[in-house]
Protein backbone atom coordinates (compact mmCIF):
# COMPACT_ATOMS: atom_id res chain seq x y z
CA UNK A 1 0.00 0.00 0.00
CA UNK A 2 2.96 2.36 0.45
CA UNK A 3 6.41 2.83 -0.99
CA UNK A 4 7.89 4.80 1.90
CA UNK A 5 7.20 5.82 5.49
CA UNK A 6 6.42 9.48 6.12
CA UNK A 7 9.33 10.21 8.44
CA UNK A 8 11.89 8.49 6.23
CA UNK A 9 11.53 10.72 3.16
CA UNK A 10 14.37 13.12 2.40
CA UNK A 11 16.26 14.66 -0.54
CA UNK A 12 17.32 11.22 -1.77
CA UNK A 13 13.79 10.76 -3.15
CA UNK A 14 13.70 14.12 -5.00
CA UNK A 15 11.90 13.86 -8.31
CA UNK A 16 10.37 10.45 -7.58
CA UNK A 17 6.72 9.54 -7.14
CA UNK A 18 5.94 7.96 -3.78
CA UNK A 19 2.94 6.58 -1.96
CA UNK A 20 2.62 7.18 1.77
CA UNK A 21 0.01 6.18 4.35
CA UNK A 22 -0.74 7.75 7.69
CA UNK A 23 -2.86 9.98 9.89
CA UNK A 24 -3.63 13.66 9.34
CA UNK A 25 -1.54 15.35 12.00
CA UNK A 26 -2.47 18.86 10.93
CA UNK A 27 -4.40 20.40 8.00
CA UNK A 28 -3.92 24.02 6.94
CA UNK A 29 -5.78 25.93 4.20
CA UNK A 30 -3.62 28.80 2.87
CA UNK A 31 -5.89 30.62 0.48
CA UNK A 32 -6.41 28.00 -2.15
CA UNK A 33 -3.46 25.70 -1.36
CA UNK A 34 -4.00 23.03 1.29
CA UNK A 35 -1.14 21.71 3.42
CA UNK A 36 -1.42 18.36 5.20
CA UNK A 37 1.15 17.10 7.70
CA UNK A 38 0.85 13.34 7.40
CA UNK A 39 2.12 11.22 10.30
CA UNK A 40 3.07 7.60 10.76
CA UNK A 41 5.30 5.83 13.29
CA UNK A 42 8.44 7.03 11.50
CA UNK A 43 7.52 10.73 11.68
CA UNK A 44 5.94 13.55 9.67
CA UNK A 45 6.04 14.79 6.10
CA UNK A 46 4.43 17.86 4.57
CA UNK A 47 2.02 17.32 1.69
CA UNK A 48 0.96 20.16 -0.62
CA UNK A 49 -2.41 19.85 -2.37
CA UNK A 50 -2.79 22.22 -5.33
CA UNK A 51 -6.26 23.12 -6.74
CA UNK A 52 -4.95 22.16 -10.18
CA UNK A 53 -5.36 18.52 -9.12
CA UNK A 54 -9.12 18.74 -8.75
CA UNK A 55 -9.92 15.30 -7.31
CA UNK A 56 -7.14 15.38 -4.73
CA UNK A 57 -8.03 18.97 -3.78
CA UNK A 58 -11.71 18.12 -3.33
CA UNK A 59 -10.80 15.24 -1.04
CA UNK A 60 -8.34 17.37 0.93
CA UNK A 61 -11.03 19.99 1.57
CA UNK A 62 -13.04 17.46 3.56
CA UNK A 63 -10.35 15.62 5.53
CA UNK A 64 -9.91 16.41 9.20
CA UNK A 65 -7.47 15.57 11.99
CA UNK A 66 -6.75 11.85 12.44
CA UNK A 67 -8.28 10.79 9.12
CA UNK A 68 -6.27 7.90 7.70
CA UNK A 69 -5.04 8.70 4.18
CA UNK A 70 -3.10 7.17 1.33
CA UNK A 71 -1.35 9.86 -0.71
CA UNK A 72 0.58 9.48 -3.94
CA UNK A 73 2.66 12.41 -5.10
CA UNK A 74 5.93 13.89 -6.32
CA UNK A 75 8.80 14.58 -3.92
CA UNK A 76 10.19 18.10 -4.42
CA UNK A 77 12.28 20.68 -2.56
CA UNK A 78 10.53 22.98 -0.14
CA UNK A 79 10.51 26.64 -1.20
CA UNK A 80 13.32 28.81 0.16
CA UNK A 81 12.71 29.91 3.74
CA UNK A 82 10.32 27.07 4.58
CA UNK A 83 12.84 24.35 5.44
CA UNK A 84 12.22 22.72 8.84
CA UNK A 85 15.58 21.55 10.30
CA UNK A 86 13.79 19.72 13.13
CA UNK A 87 12.33 17.11 10.78
CA UNK A 88 14.08 14.37 8.79
CA UNK A 89 11.77 15.30 5.92
CA UNK A 90 12.12 19.02 6.62
CA UNK A 91 13.87 19.85 3.33
CA UNK A 92 11.26 18.30 1.07
CA UNK A 93 7.52 18.14 0.54
CA UNK A 94 5.16 16.01 -1.51
CA UNK A 95 3.01 17.52 -4.25
CA UNK A 96 -0.12 15.38 -4.05
CA UNK A 97 -1.44 13.73 -7.21
CA UNK A 98 -3.92 11.35 -5.60
CA UNK A 99 -5.52 11.17 -2.14
CA UNK A 100 -7.57 8.26 -0.85
CA UNK A 101 -9.39 8.32 2.47
CA UNK A 102 -8.72 4.94 4.06
CA UNK A 103 -10.85 5.79 7.10
CA UNK A 104 -12.52 8.80 8.66
CA UNK A 105 -12.14 9.82 12.29
CA UNK A 106 -14.40 11.47 14.79
CA UNK A 107 -12.97 14.48 16.60
CA UNK A 108 -10.46 13.01 19.10
CA UNK A 109 -11.15 13.52 22.83
CA UNK A 110 -7.93 15.54 22.99
CA UNK A 111 -5.65 16.97 20.29
CA UNK A 112 -2.90 14.64 19.13
CA UNK A 113 -0.75 17.36 17.59
CA UNK A 114 -0.66 19.50 20.74
CA UNK A 115 1.49 19.10 23.86
CA UNK A 116 -1.15 20.61 26.14
CA UNK A 117 -1.66 18.89 29.50
CA UNK A 118 -4.38 16.24 29.34
CA UNK A 119 -6.03 14.51 32.29
CA UNK A 120 -4.30 11.15 32.77
CA UNK A 121 -7.53 9.24 33.25
CA UNK A 122 -8.71 10.54 29.87
CA UNK A 123 -5.37 9.67 28.26
CA UNK A 124 -5.58 6.10 29.54
CA UNK A 125 -9.25 5.73 28.56
CA UNK A 126 -8.28 6.63 24.99
CA UNK A 127 -4.78 5.19 25.11
CA UNK A 128 -4.82 4.38 21.38
CA UNK A 129 -5.17 8.13 20.73
CA UNK A 130 -2.59 9.05 23.34
CA UNK A 131 -0.05 6.64 21.84
CA UNK A 132 -0.34 8.43 18.48
CA UNK A 133 1.28 11.52 19.97
CA UNK A 134 4.84 12.06 18.77
CA UNK A 135 6.21 12.24 22.34
CA UNK A 136 4.64 8.90 23.24
CA UNK A 137 5.84 7.24 20.05
CA UNK A 138 9.37 8.42 20.78
CA UNK A 139 9.20 6.87 24.25
CA UNK A 140 7.99 3.58 22.83
CA UNK A 141 10.90 3.65 20.37
CA UNK A 142 13.36 4.18 23.23
CA UNK A 143 11.79 1.28 25.09
CA UNK A 144 12.20 -0.94 22.02
CA UNK A 145 15.83 0.13 21.63
CA UNK A 146 16.56 -0.44 25.33
CA UNK A 147 15.25 -4.00 25.19
CA UNK A 148 17.14 -4.72 21.98
CA UNK A 149 20.50 -3.42 23.29
CA UNK A 150 20.15 -5.32 26.58
CA UNK A 151 19.30 -8.56 24.80
CA UNK A 152 22.19 -8.15 22.37
CA UNK A 153 24.66 -7.53 25.19
CA UNK A 154 23.54 -10.56 27.16
CA UNK A 155 23.48 -12.78 24.08
CA UNK A 156 27.03 -11.68 23.26
CA UNK A 157 28.08 -12.60 26.81
CA UNK A 158 26.70 -16.14 26.58
CA UNK A 159 23.54 -15.65 28.63
CA UNK A 160 20.56 -17.89 27.74
CA UNK A 161 17.09 -16.34 27.45
CA UNK A 162 14.80 -18.81 29.22
CA UNK A 163 11.10 -18.34 30.03
CA UNK A 164 9.77 -19.18 33.47
CA UNK A 165 6.11 -19.86 34.41
CA UNK A 166 3.50 -17.19 35.07
CA UNK A 167 1.24 -19.60 36.94
CA UNK A 168 3.22 -20.52 40.03
CA UNK A 169 3.07 -20.70 43.83
CA UNK A 170 2.71 -17.85 46.28
CA UNK A 171 6.02 -16.75 47.85
CA UNK A 172 6.72 -14.12 50.53
CA UNK A 173 8.49 -11.22 48.79
CA UNK A 174 7.17 -8.19 50.67
CA UNK A 175 3.96 -7.59 48.72
CA UNK A 176 0.68 -9.38 48.13
CA UNK A 177 0.36 -11.92 45.35
CA UNK A 178 -2.25 -11.85 42.64
CA UNK A 179 -4.12 -15.13 43.12
CA UNK A 180 -5.48 -17.18 40.19
CA UNK A 181 -8.13 -19.85 40.90
CA UNK A 182 -7.72 -23.20 39.19
CA UNK A 183 -10.77 -24.86 37.61
CA UNK A 184 -9.04 -28.22 37.25
CA UNK A 185 -7.64 -28.31 40.80
CA UNK A 186 -10.58 -27.83 43.15
CA UNK A 187 -10.03 -25.31 45.97
CA UNK A 188 -6.45 -24.67 44.81
CA UNK A 189 -4.89 -21.49 43.50
CA UNK A 190 -1.95 -20.36 41.44
CA UNK A 191 -0.16 -17.07 42.10
CA UNK A 192 1.24 -14.70 39.50
CA UNK A 193 5.00 -14.29 40.10
CA UNK A 194 6.37 -11.26 41.91
CA UNK A 195 9.66 -12.29 40.30
CA UNK A 196 11.13 -15.48 38.80
CA UNK A 197 13.51 -15.68 41.78
CA UNK A 198 13.20 -19.34 42.69
CA UNK A 199 12.96 -20.57 39.12
CA UNK A 200 16.14 -18.80 38.10
CA UNK A 201 17.98 -20.24 41.11
CA UNK A 202 16.82 -23.70 40.09
CA UNK A 203 18.09 -23.00 36.57
CA UNK A 204 21.52 -22.46 38.12
CA UNK A 205 21.24 -25.79 39.93
CA UNK A 206 20.32 -27.24 36.52
CA UNK A 207 23.64 -26.05 35.12
CA UNK A 208 22.33 -23.30 32.81
CA UNK A 209 25.20 -21.11 34.07
CA UNK A 210 23.96 -17.78 32.68
CA UNK A 211 20.26 -16.92 32.37
CA UNK A 212 18.24 -13.83 31.50
CA UNK A 213 14.65 -13.00 30.75
CA UNK A 214 12.63 -9.89 29.92
CA UNK A 215 9.73 -10.83 32.15
CA UNK A 216 6.42 -9.52 33.41
CA UNK A 217 6.01 -9.52 37.20
CA UNK A 218 2.98 -8.84 39.38
CA UNK A 219 2.60 -7.27 42.81
CA UNK A 220 -0.68 -6.36 44.45
CA UNK A 221 0.68 -3.40 46.41
CA UNK A 222 0.02 0.29 46.87
CA UNK A 223 1.08 2.24 43.81
CA UNK A 224 3.06 5.40 43.18
CA UNK A 225 4.71 7.13 40.21
CA UNK A 226 7.35 4.45 39.70
CA UNK A 227 5.26 1.37 40.57
CA UNK A 228 2.66 -0.67 38.70
CA UNK A 229 0.74 -3.84 39.61
CA UNK A 230 2.28 -5.47 36.54
CA UNK A 231 5.72 -4.40 35.42
CA UNK A 232 8.63 -5.55 33.30
CA UNK A 233 12.07 -6.39 34.56
CA UNK A 234 15.27 -7.69 33.04
CA UNK A 235 15.97 -10.72 35.19
CA UNK A 236 19.50 -12.11 35.32
CA UNK A 237 21.22 -14.97 37.14
CA UNK A 238 24.68 -16.46 36.79
CA UNK A 239 26.82 -19.18 38.36
CA UNK A 240 30.46 -19.11 39.46
CA UNK A 241 30.65 -15.31 39.71
CA UNK A 242 31.00 -13.28 42.88
CA UNK A 243 29.40 -9.91 43.51
CA UNK A 244 32.35 -7.93 42.16
CA UNK A 245 32.28 -9.84 38.88
CA UNK A 246 28.51 -9.49 38.55
CA UNK A 247 28.59 -5.75 39.23
CA UNK A 248 31.45 -5.28 36.76
CA UNK A 249 29.68 -6.97 33.86
CA UNK A 250 26.39 -5.23 34.66
CA UNK A 251 28.15 -1.83 34.71
CA UNK A 252 29.43 -2.48 31.22
CA UNK A 253 25.93 -3.42 30.07
CA UNK A 254 24.43 -0.21 31.45
CA UNK A 255 27.25 1.89 29.97
CA UNK A 256 26.64 0.38 26.54
CA UNK A 257 22.90 0.86 26.94
CA UNK A 258 23.18 4.60 27.62
CA UNK A 259 25.79 5.14 24.91
CA UNK A 260 23.86 3.32 22.19
CA UNK A 261 20.32 4.46 23.00
CA UNK A 262 20.64 8.08 24.20
CA UNK A 263 24.28 8.86 23.36
CA UNK A 264 25.32 9.36 26.98
CA UNK A 265 28.75 8.32 28.27
CA UNK A 266 28.49 7.17 31.89
CA UNK A 267 31.48 6.98 34.25
CA UNK A 268 34.12 4.37 33.37
CA UNK A 269 33.64 2.92 36.86
CA UNK A 270 30.57 3.28 39.05
CA UNK A 271 31.32 4.25 42.66
CA UNK A 272 30.34 1.92 45.50
CA UNK A 273 28.88 3.00 48.80
CA UNK A 274 27.85 1.06 51.86
CA UNK A 275 24.25 1.08 53.01
CA UNK A 276 25.39 2.62 56.28
CA UNK A 277 27.18 5.49 54.54
CA UNK A 278 24.21 6.14 52.25
CA UNK A 279 21.74 6.36 55.12
CA UNK A 280 24.14 8.39 57.26
CA UNK A 281 24.90 11.01 54.60
CA UNK A 282 21.66 11.07 52.62
CA UNK A 283 19.00 9.54 54.85
CA UNK A 284 18.14 6.94 52.22
CA UNK A 285 19.62 3.84 50.60
CA UNK A 286 19.09 5.19 47.08
CA UNK A 287 20.92 8.54 47.16
CA UNK A 288 20.82 11.05 44.34
CA UNK A 289 24.51 11.95 44.12
CA UNK A 290 23.84 14.87 41.79
CA UNK A 291 22.74 16.80 44.89
CA UNK A 292 25.80 17.98 46.88
CA UNK A 293 23.93 18.37 50.21
CA UNK A 294 24.72 15.94 53.04
CA UNK A 295 23.29 15.18 56.47
CA UNK A 296 25.73 15.70 59.35
CA UNK A 297 25.30 13.92 62.68
CA UNK A 298 25.35 16.32 65.64
CA UNK A 299 23.92 14.11 68.39
CA UNK A 300 27.12 14.31 70.47
CA UNK A 301 26.85 18.10 70.50
CA UNK A 302 23.21 18.02 71.62
CA UNK A 303 23.25 15.46 74.45
CA UNK A 304 23.65 18.04 77.22
CA UNK A 305 21.63 20.99 75.91
CA UNK A 306 18.46 22.13 77.69
CA UNK A 307 16.46 21.90 74.48
CA UNK A 308 14.62 18.56 74.92
CA UNK A 309 13.62 18.47 71.26
CA UNK A 310 17.31 17.90 70.50
CA UNK A 311 18.68 16.34 73.70
CA UNK A 312 16.03 13.59 73.99
CA UNK A 313 16.72 11.94 70.61
CA UNK A 314 20.45 12.65 71.05
CA UNK A 315 20.43 10.45 74.15
CA UNK A 316 18.07 7.83 72.67
CA UNK A 317 19.91 4.83 71.11
CA UNK A 318 17.17 4.76 68.47
CA UNK A 319 17.20 8.51 67.94
CA UNK A 320 19.13 10.75 65.58
CA UNK A 321 19.95 14.47 65.38
CA UNK A 322 21.27 15.87 62.09
CA UNK A 323 22.07 19.16 60.43
CA UNK A 324 21.64 19.93 56.73
CA UNK A 325 23.55 22.93 55.40
CA UNK A 326 22.08 24.77 52.39
CA UNK A 327 24.72 27.02 50.78
CA UNK A 328 23.39 30.58 50.45
CA UNK A 329 20.06 29.29 51.70
CA UNK A 330 19.56 32.36 53.84
CA UNK A 331 19.43 34.42 50.66
CA UNK A 332 17.49 31.95 48.52
CA UNK A 333 14.76 30.89 50.95
CA UNK A 334 12.16 33.24 52.40
CA UNK A 335 10.25 32.81 55.65
CA UNK A 336 7.29 31.59 53.58
CA UNK A 337 9.54 29.03 51.85
CA UNK A 338 10.67 27.69 55.23
CA UNK A 339 7.05 27.41 56.40
CA UNK A 340 6.22 25.42 53.25
CA UNK A 341 9.22 23.15 53.84
CA UNK A 342 8.06 22.58 57.42
CA UNK A 343 4.70 21.37 56.09
CA UNK A 344 6.53 19.21 53.58
CA UNK A 345 8.62 17.31 56.14
CA UNK A 346 5.51 16.75 58.26
CA UNK A 347 4.35 14.34 55.53
CA UNK A 348 7.22 12.09 56.66
CA UNK A 349 6.38 12.31 60.36
CA UNK A 350 8.60 15.25 61.34
CA UNK A 351 7.06 17.36 64.10
CA UNK A 352 8.79 20.53 62.93
CA UNK A 353 11.77 21.94 61.08
CA UNK A 354 14.24 23.95 63.13
CA UNK A 355 16.74 26.15 61.32
CA UNK A 356 19.53 28.65 61.80
CA UNK A 357 20.44 31.46 59.42
CA UNK A 358 24.16 32.22 59.38
CA UNK A 359 24.53 35.98 59.06
CA UNK A 360 28.06 36.57 60.32
CA UNK A 361 30.45 33.82 61.38
CA UNK A 362 32.90 36.31 62.81
CA UNK A 363 30.29 37.52 65.30
CA UNK A 364 29.94 34.07 66.88
CA UNK A 365 26.55 33.27 68.39
CA UNK A 366 25.43 36.86 67.80
CA UNK A 367 25.82 36.28 64.07
CA UNK A 368 23.22 33.49 64.08
CA UNK A 369 19.54 34.14 63.53
CA UNK A 370 17.02 31.61 64.85
CA UNK A 371 14.59 31.06 67.76
CA UNK A 372 16.58 27.96 68.81
CA UNK A 373 19.97 29.66 69.25
CA UNK A 374 19.18 30.54 72.87
CA UNK A 375 18.72 26.87 73.82
CA UNK A 376 22.40 25.92 73.53
CA UNK A 377 25.69 27.59 74.47
CA UNK A 378 28.00 29.23 71.94
CA UNK A 379 30.49 26.34 71.93
CA UNK A 380 27.74 23.92 70.78
CA UNK A 381 26.83 26.11 67.83
CA UNK A 382 30.49 26.65 67.05
CA UNK A 383 30.95 22.87 66.80
CA UNK A 384 27.84 22.52 64.60
CA UNK A 385 29.04 25.28 62.27
CA UNK A 386 32.44 23.64 61.98
CA UNK A 387 31.01 20.18 61.28
CA UNK A 388 28.70 21.53 58.56
CA UNK A 389 31.40 23.83 57.12
CA UNK A 390 28.92 26.70 57.31
CA UNK A 391 29.58 30.02 55.57
CA UNK A 392 27.96 33.43 55.75
CA UNK A 393 24.57 33.41 54.06
CA UNK A 394 23.98 29.71 54.64
CA UNK A 395 20.85 28.20 56.12
CA UNK A 396 21.12 25.13 58.34
CA UNK A 397 18.11 22.87 58.86
CA UNK A 398 17.86 20.40 61.74
CA UNK A 399 16.15 17.05 62.18
CA UNK A 400 15.70 15.42 65.58
CA UNK A 401 13.53 12.37 66.30
CA UNK A 402 13.58 8.61 65.94
CA UNK A 403 16.24 7.69 63.37
CA UNK A 404 13.71 6.38 60.87
CA UNK A 405 11.69 9.60 60.89
CA UNK A 406 14.79 11.80 60.67
CA UNK A 407 16.23 9.81 57.79
CA UNK A 408 13.01 9.85 55.81
CA UNK A 409 12.10 13.48 56.44
CA UNK A 410 15.56 15.01 56.08
CA UNK A 411 16.41 12.73 53.15
CA UNK A 412 13.29 13.93 51.34
CA UNK A 413 14.05 17.55 52.28
CA UNK A 414 17.55 17.20 50.84
CA UNK A 415 16.18 15.99 47.50
CA UNK A 416 13.48 18.69 47.36
CA UNK A 417 15.98 21.47 48.09
CA UNK A 418 18.38 20.08 45.50
CA UNK A 419 15.75 20.28 42.78
CA UNK A 420 13.99 23.47 43.91
CA UNK A 421 17.26 25.41 44.18
CA UNK A 422 18.81 23.91 41.01
CA UNK A 423 21.76 22.47 42.92
CA UNK A 424 22.19 19.38 40.74
CA UNK A 425 25.77 18.68 39.66
CA UNK A 426 26.01 16.61 36.49
CA UNK A 427 23.27 14.84 34.57
CA UNK A 428 23.84 11.18 35.46
CA UNK A 429 25.23 9.81 38.73
CA UNK A 430 25.13 6.00 39.13
CA UNK A 431 26.23 4.32 42.36
CA UNK A 432 26.25 0.78 43.72
CA UNK A 433 24.90 0.54 47.26
CA UNK A 434 26.37 -2.51 49.04
CA UNK A 435 26.71 -4.08 52.49
CA UNK A 436 23.00 -4.03 53.29
CA UNK A 437 21.88 -5.47 56.62
CA UNK A 438 20.52 -9.00 56.31
CA UNK A 439 17.45 -8.23 58.44
CA UNK A 440 15.48 -5.45 60.05
CA UNK A 441 13.50 -5.85 63.25
CA UNK A 442 9.73 -5.33 63.09
CA UNK A 443 8.55 -3.90 66.41
CA UNK A 444 4.89 -4.68 65.66
CA UNK A 445 5.35 -8.37 64.90
CA UNK A 446 8.40 -8.90 67.12
CA UNK A 447 10.37 -10.68 64.42
CA UNK A 448 13.01 -10.12 61.79
CA UNK A 449 12.21 -9.38 58.14
CA UNK A 450 14.59 -9.92 55.22
CA UNK A 451 15.84 -6.62 53.79
CA UNK A 452 16.02 -8.06 50.26
CA UNK A 453 14.51 -11.56 50.25
CA UNK A 454 15.09 -14.72 52.28
CA UNK A 455 17.36 -16.28 49.63
CA UNK A 456 20.09 -13.65 49.92
CA UNK A 457 23.41 -14.94 51.25
CA UNK A 458 24.93 -13.38 54.39
CA UNK A 459 28.55 -12.22 54.43
CA UNK A 460 29.21 -14.26 57.58
CA UNK A 461 28.97 -17.86 58.73
CA UNK A 462 25.75 -19.49 59.88
CA UNK A 463 27.06 -19.48 63.48
CA UNK A 464 27.79 -15.74 63.36
CA UNK A 465 24.43 -15.11 61.76
CA UNK A 466 22.56 -16.89 64.56
CA UNK A 467 24.66 -15.16 67.24
CA UNK A 468 24.08 -11.61 65.91
CA UNK A 469 21.31 -11.47 63.28
CA UNK A 470 20.68 -7.78 63.93
CA UNK A 471 24.16 -6.71 62.79
CA UNK A 472 24.77 -9.28 60.05
CA UNK A 473 25.43 -7.92 56.57
CA UNK A 474 24.23 -9.44 53.32
CA UNK A 475 25.96 -9.95 49.98
CA UNK A 476 23.38 -7.73 48.29
CA UNK A 477 23.87 -4.84 45.90
CA UNK A 478 21.56 -2.21 44.39
CA UNK A 479 22.30 -0.02 41.39
CA UNK A 480 20.98 3.49 41.99
CA UNK A 481 20.78 6.13 39.28
CA UNK A 482 19.89 9.74 40.10
CA UNK A 483 18.12 8.69 43.27
CA UNK A 484 16.14 5.87 41.66
CA UNK A 485 16.85 2.21 42.30
CA UNK A 486 17.04 0.72 38.80
CA UNK A 487 18.40 -2.70 39.72
CA UNK A 488 19.00 -4.88 42.70
CA UNK A 489 20.36 -8.31 43.43
CA UNK A 490 22.57 -10.47 45.58
CA UNK A 491 24.65 -13.59 45.87
CA UNK A 492 22.19 -16.35 46.76
CA UNK A 493 22.33 -19.03 49.42
CA UNK A 494 23.42 -22.28 47.78
CA UNK A 495 23.57 -24.60 50.80
CA UNK A 496 20.53 -26.14 52.49
CA UNK A 497 21.87 -25.64 56.02
CA UNK A 498 22.37 -21.89 55.55
CA UNK A 499 18.97 -21.51 53.91
CA UNK A 500 17.31 -23.31 56.82
CA UNK A 501 19.17 -21.06 59.26
CA UNK A 502 17.86 -17.92 57.53
CA UNK A 503 14.33 -19.32 57.55
CA UNK A 504 14.60 -19.98 61.29
CA UNK A 505 15.75 -16.41 62.00
CA UNK A 506 12.81 -15.12 59.95
CA UNK A 507 10.41 -17.21 62.02
CA UNK A 508 9.69 -19.65 59.19
CA UNK A 509 9.49 -23.04 60.86
CA UNK A 510 10.63 -26.31 59.34
CA UNK A 511 7.09 -27.37 58.42
CA UNK A 512 6.25 -24.03 56.79
CA UNK A 513 9.60 -23.94 54.98
CA UNK A 514 9.00 -27.46 53.63
CA UNK A 515 5.48 -26.55 52.50
CA UNK A 516 6.47 -23.31 50.75
CA UNK A 517 10.02 -23.96 49.64
CA UNK A 518 10.53 -27.70 49.78
CA UNK A 519 11.37 -27.84 46.08
CA UNK A 520 14.17 -25.27 46.57
CA UNK A 521 15.56 -26.94 49.68
CA UNK A 522 15.62 -30.24 47.82
CA UNK A 523 17.34 -28.67 44.80
CA UNK A 524 20.09 -27.17 46.98
CA UNK A 525 21.04 -30.68 48.10
CA UNK A 526 22.05 -31.74 44.60
CA UNK A 527 25.21 -29.78 43.94
CA UNK A 528 23.85 -26.23 43.77
CA UNK A 529 26.71 -24.03 42.49
CA UNK A 530 27.62 -20.65 43.97
CA UNK A 531 25.34 -18.23 42.12
CA UNK A 532 23.93 -14.76 42.16
CA UNK A 533 22.10 -12.29 40.01
CA UNK A 534 19.95 -9.23 39.89
CA UNK A 535 16.95 -7.70 38.21
CA UNK A 536 16.67 -4.32 36.49
CA UNK A 537 13.38 -2.44 36.43
CA UNK A 538 12.96 -1.95 32.69
CA UNK A 539 10.13 0.54 33.13
CA UNK A 540 12.19 2.66 35.54
CA UNK A 541 15.22 2.60 33.24
CA UNK A 542 13.19 3.81 30.27
CA UNK A 543 11.48 6.42 32.46
CA UNK A 544 14.84 7.90 33.42
CA UNK A 545 16.30 7.70 29.92
CA UNK A 546 13.31 9.52 28.39
CA UNK A 547 13.08 12.16 31.12
CA UNK A 548 9.57 11.01 32.09
CA UNK A 549 8.16 11.58 35.56
CA UNK A 550 6.10 8.38 35.73
CA UNK A 551 6.57 4.84 34.48
CA UNK A 552 3.01 5.05 33.16
CA UNK A 553 4.38 7.23 30.36
CA UNK A 554 6.68 4.48 29.10
CA UNK A 555 4.27 1.53 29.34
CA UNK A 556 1.92 1.02 26.41
CA UNK A 557 -1.09 0.07 28.53
CA UNK A 558 -0.47 0.97 32.18
CA UNK A 559 -2.85 0.87 35.12
CA UNK A 560 -4.01 3.96 36.99
CA UNK A 561 -2.97 4.91 40.52
CA UNK A 562 -5.81 2.67 41.76
CA UNK A 563 -4.57 -0.32 39.69
CA UNK A 564 -7.42 -0.06 37.18
CA UNK A 565 -7.39 -0.05 33.38
CA UNK A 566 -9.81 2.61 32.02
CA UNK A 567 -9.30 1.37 28.45
CA UNK A 568 -10.97 -2.01 28.96
CA UNK A 569 -12.66 -1.23 32.32
CA UNK A 570 -10.67 -3.79 34.27
CA UNK A 571 -10.91 -5.24 36.83
CA UNK A 572 -14.52 -6.30 36.22
CA UNK A 573 -17.06 -8.62 37.77
CA UNK A 574 -17.44 -12.12 36.38
CA UNK A 575 -20.60 -14.12 35.90
CA UNK A 576 -22.12 -16.39 38.51
CA UNK A 577 -21.59 -19.30 36.13
CA UNK A 578 -17.82 -18.65 36.03
CA UNK A 579 -17.66 -18.39 39.81
CA UNK A 580 -19.65 -21.60 40.23
CA UNK A 581 -17.35 -23.46 37.85
CA UNK A 582 -14.37 -22.33 39.94
CA UNK A 583 -16.08 -23.20 43.21
CA UNK A 584 -15.96 -19.60 44.43
CA UNK A 585 -18.67 -17.78 46.38
CA UNK A 586 -18.39 -14.02 46.90
CA UNK A 587 -19.00 -12.56 50.35
CA UNK A 588 -19.85 -8.88 50.64
CA UNK A 589 -17.64 -7.02 53.15
CA UNK A 590 -19.48 -6.12 56.34
CA UNK A 591 -21.36 -2.85 56.10
CA UNK A 592 -21.48 -2.80 52.28
CA UNK A 593 -24.86 -2.73 50.63
CA UNK A 594 -25.61 -5.12 47.83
Amino acid sequence: MRTHKCGELNKQQLGTTVTINGWVHRRRDHGGVIFIDLRDRAGLVQVVVDPDVADAFATAEHVRSEYVLSITGLVRNRPAGTVNPNMVSGEIEILAKQIEVLNESETPPFPVESEIEVNEELRLRYRYIDLRRVAMQEKMKVRRDVTRVLRNFLDDNEFFEIETPYLTKATPEGARDYIVPSRTHENAFFALPQSPQLYKQILMVAGMDRYYQVVRCFRDEDLRADRQPEFTQLDIETSFMDEDEIMTIMEEMIRQLFAKVINVELDAEFPRMSYQEAVSKYGIDRPDLRIPLELVDIAEDMKSVDFKVFSAPANDPKGRVVALRVPNGGEKLSRKDIEDLTKYVSIYGAKGLAYIKVNDLAAGIDGLQSPIVKFAPAEVWSSVLAKTNAQNGDLIFFGADKAGIVNEAMGALRVKLGHDLNLLEGEWKPVWVVDFPMFDWDEKTGRYNAIHHPFTAPSCSAEELVANPGIALSRAYDLVLNGTEVGGGSIRINRTAMQSTVFEILGIGEEEAREKFGFLLDALKYGAPPHGGLAFGLDRLVMLMTGSTSIRDVIAFPKTQSAACPLVSAPAVVTDEQLKELGIRLIKPAGKEK
